[in-house]
């Protein structure tokens, strides 16, 4: 069996040849993140010649739908592979863009963990702060829980968060939609009004959201300076 350490090499090397394969140009850099509750992968400088244009003629849009459409093939094959090859279940993936600068987080979430409590100081503040945010956008979640990663990146996790304008425009097909403008707000106040890195004392340098409609979760990941 293998530990942690030999783990984590092989999933690396594994999640850059399959983003390589199907994007056409991997990440510069592929760095996993592994604890109980999530498997966490932080790629840098990950966006190809065709992307960099498609966002220089202001065709964001664009580049999520054809990241979105790559990515449902995707995932199915790495989520087989981490079982296979791991020993890790991931229930349900989570991923978002930083297109300011060509950064990417892909979150999997392991079901057996999703209701382990994790305390640490300044816990209660950051909840806080994010039901204020989330209220103010959708409602209160029904249960929230975050728990650090690494000492420098910490994911809060949400359920039961839509309201029934959002579930509506799921059925209706307007999924991409709804994320691409939940995540231009949302992430937004998270940043602005939901200031992690104040109440933890840490300087945020990144943050990545996304949402399972199906599910009525969300995944955010707190990327701080060490």
């Amino acid at each position: 069996m293998m530990n942690e350490k030999e783990t984590i090499s092989l999933v690396t090397s594994y999640v850059g040849k399959l983003l390589r394969n199907r994007f056409g140009k991997g990440p510069e850099a592929v760095n996993v993140f592994l604890c109980e509750r999530c498997i966490v992968f932080h790629l840098r400088n990950f966006m190809g010649p065709v992307e960099k244009f498609l966002l220089t003629q202001e065709e964001e849009k664009a580049f999520r739908y054809t990241r979105e459409l790559l990515m449902e093939s995707l995932l199915p094959e790495l989520k087989v592979f981490l079982q296979e090859n791991a020993d890790l279940n991931v229930s349900e993936f989570y991923y978002d863009w930083g297109v300011h600068n060509a950064s990417g987080a892909i979150v999997g979430m392991f079901g057996s963990a999703l209701d382990s409590q994790e305390d640490y100081p300044g816990k209660e503040d950051v909840h806080e702060k994010v039901v204020n945010v989330t209220a103010a956008i959708q409602k209160i979640p029904e249960h929230i829980d975050s728990w650090w990663v690494t000492p420098k990146m910490l994911a809060v996790f949400r359920q039961g968060i839509t309201v029934l304008l959002e579930k509506e425009m799921v059925e209706l097909g307007y999924t991409e939609v709804l994320k691409a403008t939940k995540r231009r707000l949302e992430k937004r106040m998270l940043e602005q009004d939901a200031n992690a890195g104040a109440i933890l004392n840490k300087k945020l340098t990144d943050l990545y959201a996304d949402w399972d409609f199906d599910r009525d979760r969300s995944v955010v990941i707190y990327i701080f300076q060490e």
